[in-house]
């Protein structure tokens, strides 16, 4: 059988088609901010892919129905990595109000079973088939080759995860509302952010503070700790910018302004910190993987003092630490890859 794919602006073809073993099947990373989708063969392979903004859709099954139209073949089965907890087939996604159910999903798009999993755990199955250049070591260790790795990704919201395997080839990936749990300072400067976000927010989480939406909140209260002026050019662009993330990101790596270039350094020590937690949580003698959306755009910062230090303090843990290494995903498509391999190894 081959893929007849229509000519449509933004489907990419990734490899030829030919022919197709097994059945062909439907992979997706839904995302808060953006939603890929892959046709993918029974072997794994990606044939096609397109990014949909995800805010521009009422409903999950409109980005799904697009797509298959422009792929123009029916396919077998769905899996979809999903920004959220998945609890009996049902996802809310985190930061988008968009409710995921598997039967009423297979129903709708007339495909065969659905199958959600965590984001985290999509990005956790894609660990074994990441190449050397898909990944930057930001701490060498010495890792065990069927060791336990843990998965840490700042996106939109931050998410944690880990990769178990046997031994023999068989893995299991684990997913976790880790993000979610409460963010534990280190130092005066964190603990004055920590009561700075306590008067705004009942609850304050590591997302809070090491995500998409927590540089923001890193950036405020910098400028309101040192009293730095904020620059007018700066004032001007944040004002016309949707998300104030990247602006803020982009005036701290150029070292425009001392603001924003200290706000990068914190939330490499609050994400440093985290992923130690996080690697000795799961005993990750594998490594840790750093992945989402942010991080490579921010890998001069990542490779400097703060995150190493941040990962490595771990009192009487430090050498324990010390072992794993950490490596930062650069394939943006990591989550997507990770459910085209599990739903061609499951058959969803």
């Amino acid at each position: 059988m081959s893929v007849q794919l229509r000519e449509a602006a933004g489907v990419e073809r990734v490899a030829s088609p030919g022919p197709a073993p097994g059945p062909l099947l439907l992979a997706g990373d839904v995302g808060g901010t953006k939603t890929m989708l892959a046709l993918v063969n029974g072997g794994g392979e990606v044939l096609a892919e397109m990014t949909f903004a995800s805010r521009d859709h009422a409903a999950p099954d409109d980005v799904m129905r697009a797509f298959l139209g422009r792929v123009s073949t029916p396919v077998d089965g769905v899996c979809l990595s999903v920004a959220g907890p998945v609890i009996d087939g049902r996802a809310s996604i985190t930061n988008l109000p968009w409710v995921l159910d598997e039967e009423r999903l297979a129903a709708s798009l007339g495909t065969g079973p659905v199958r959600l999993i965590n984001d985290l755990q999509a990005t956790a199955y894609a660990l074994s088939s990441l190449r050397p250049d898909q990944l930057c070591t930001l701490h060498p260790g010495a890792p065990e080759p069927s060791g336990t790795r843990a998965v840490i990704a700042v996106g939109t919201g931050l998410g944690e995860g880990a990769l178990l395997s046997d031994g023999d080839g068989r893995e299991a990936a684990l997913p976790s509302e880790g993000g979610h749990t409460d963010f534990a300072p280190r130092g005066a400067t964190q603990r004055g952010l920590l009561t700075w976000l306590q008067r705004q927010y009942e609850h304050v989480s590591y997302e809070r503070v090491c995500s998409g939406h927590g540089i923001p909140n890193l950036y405020h209260y910098l400028r309101a700790r040192t009293g730095i002026a904020e620059p007018a050019w700066l004032t001007a662009a944040l004002a016309a910018a949707d998300d104030p993330t990247p602006v803020i990101a982009d005036a701290g790596l150029r070292g425009a302004c001392p603001v924003s270039r200290r706000t990068l350094s914190l939330f490499a020590a609050i994400l440093g910190a985290e992923a130690g937690n996080l690697a000795l949580r799961t005993l990750a003698t594998g490594g840790v993987f750093v992945g989402g959306g942010i991080p490579p755009k921010l890998r001069p910062v990542l490779r400097g003092r703060a995150f190493r230090e941040g990962y490595l303090r771990k009192g009487v843990m430090s050498d324990v630490a010390a072992r794993f290494p950490v490596h930062l995903i650069l394939e943006p498509r990591a989550a997507l890859l990770g459910a085209a391999r599990y739903a061609a190894a499951a058959r969803v």
